[in-house]
């Protein structure tokens, strides 16, 4: 019998996933951070992106793995065919959309989540207590009150979805989650501006209601929506029957960085009993910034408010943010008793209201630790600090666009986005756009305003420095004279400046 238990034990122990040698493990896994870290520290000394060659690309076409293989072997596939393809956002050139530059920190704090492998959908342990506390200061940055609920999510499209779903909520009652939206759900209709981002779009037609629901109102000279367009939208609903539920304002349009009158809507929406949210995923931590927050005045009396740590807050993705007014009516959005969940008084399952009451989740991520890392680490100041740093770099850019001749500028300059074109036709500014990313210089990207394909510079990272910028406007002025045919000085590879 004995022998029988020793077998059994010996079978089960030979199952476990952890390291064989751990003296070895820790020496590769030191290696790995060391490597990280240069990573980081040496960034200007690679391209910003480069193109996965065609024998990159088929390698990941092999079979599942069905045996085991050194560690350091699939570490060595990762630092040659993963690491050199990536997006580049931790590149100070990279300016092509609104991504945060990362941190040491947080990756350090990522490292320590995954160590505790925790499971943040609910019971009581210190983890959630952490993710608590960071909601409790974002009660507090924007005012408020401590009945407020927060909760950390993917990113905001997810936040703005969430946000739809808590509103369809309050308009149609808690007996619509059972029955469905039914006639009353079918007549609701919600508002934002034609600049916001579409993922307000994707959000009503994933909440069942519909993307012809969604008015698309004007926007002003300053692509900010306009609310006496609104208002006389919201007014020709109600007059045929519709129920006007929502409004979404943008703090930090997807094109230009604009924010709309969030105290004019506001009023409107308090007038008209409309649940009103803010789609902050960048703009909204401008609250961390004395010389920016002004430009947010309203944003206190939303509803809701959705934001990414991950854009200007600079934690590592993904870190997105919801922050309900009404913590009682964000949990009437989301909680479902299931025995599994039940609540009790004392133990690890103690505790009232979950996480998974307030979202669709219950397995989830420690998301909290890297943005409490950071905060804790870098302070609301410093952070403050940075992003005054990229809109007034987005000025500087700016000023450069509008004292060459070559370069057109299309769109005011709200916050740190630059919308830009070389002096030609659309055909030769999107080779340009491409000519850069794959010279590795720098990353822009590109939208289109009022009918023009222009070059958009979405200054975001906290190591983009005048240097940076100076070697993009080379780098159009190059490229764009040589598709013109023009006898330009050619602009030199990476690194763009001294370390």
């Amino acid at each position: 019998m004995n022998e029988i238990i020793r077998n059994a034990q010996s079978s089960v122990a030979h199952t476990s996933l952890d390291p064989q040698d751990w003296g070895a493990f820790r020496a590769l896994a030191h290696r790995m951070l060391d490597e990280a870290i240069d990573g980081i520290a040496n960034v200007r000394t690679r391209p910003v992106w480069q193109r996965i060659p065609d024998g990159v690309r088929a390698a990941f076409k092999a079979d599942v793995p069905r045996e085991a293989s050194d560690l350091a072997e699939v570490y060595r596939e990762f630092a040659e065919h993963v690491a050199p393809y990536a997006t580049g956002n931790v590149h100070p050139g990279f300016m092509g959309w609104v991504h945060g530059g990362g941190t040491a920190v947080g990756m350090l704090a990522e490292m320590l989540a995954a160590g505790l492998n925790a499971n943040l959908g609910g019971r009581d342990h210190m983890p959630i207590e952490v993710e608590r506390q960071i909601i409790d200061w974002m009660r507090r940055l924007f005012g408020f009150p401590d009945s407020a609920s927060g909760i950390f999510v993917t990113g905001t499209s997810m936040a703005n979805l969430m946000a739809v779903l808590v509103a369809r909520t309050s308009a149609l009652g808690t007996l619509a989650r059972q029955y469905g939206i039914g006639n009353d759900g079918a007549l609701l209709t919600a508002y934002m501006s034609q600049a916001a981002h579409g993922c307000v779009s994707r959000a009503m037609d994933v909440a069942g209601l519909g993307t012809d629901a969604l008015r698309k109102i004007g926007v002003d000279a300053d692509h900010r929506m306009d609310v006496a367009a609104l208002r006389a939208q919201i007014a020709v609903d109600r007059e045929v029957g519709f129920k006007p539920f929502l409004v979404v304002a943008s703090a930090g349009t997807v094109d230009i960085g604009a924010i709309d009158d969030l105290k004019a809507v506001a009023q409107l929406c308090r007038e008209e009993g409309i649940w009103f949210h803010v789609d902050g995923a960048f703009g909204a931590l401008a609250i961390f910034s004395p010389e920016l927050a002004p430009m947010l005045g309203g944003i206190e009396l939303a509803d809701s408010i959705a934001l990414d740590f991950h854009k200007w807050g600079q934690v590592p993705y993904d870190a997105g943010f919801l922050l309900v007014r009404d913590g009682e009516q964000h949990r009437q959005a989301f909680a479902q008793p299931a025995a599994y969940l039940r609540r009790e008084a004392r133990g690890l399952a103690a505790g009232a209201v979950w996480p998974c009451d307030l979202g669709p989740d219950l397995s989830r991520g420690f998301r909290a630790l890297k943005t409490w890392f950071t905060l804790k680490t870098f302070g609301t100041d410093r952070l403050g600090a940075a992003i005054s740093r990229s809109c007034a770099l987005a000025k500087y850019l700016e000023a450069r666009v509008l004292a060459e001749p070559r370069l057109e500028l299309l769109a005011p300059v709200n916050l740190n986005i630059v919308c830009f074109r070389y002096r030609a036709d659309d055909v030769v500014n999107r080779e340009v756009v491409a000519d850069i990313q794959e010279s590795g210089i720098a990353a822009p990207s590109s939208t289109t305003l009022d009918g023009k394909f222009a070059i958009r510079a979405a200054i975001v990272n906290h190591r983009t420095e005048e240097a940076d910028i100076d070697a993009l406007v080379a780098a159009v002025l190059d490229f764009g004279g040589r598709r013109c045919g023009e006898d330009l000085i050619e602009v030199e590879a990476p690194p763009l400046a001294a370390q």
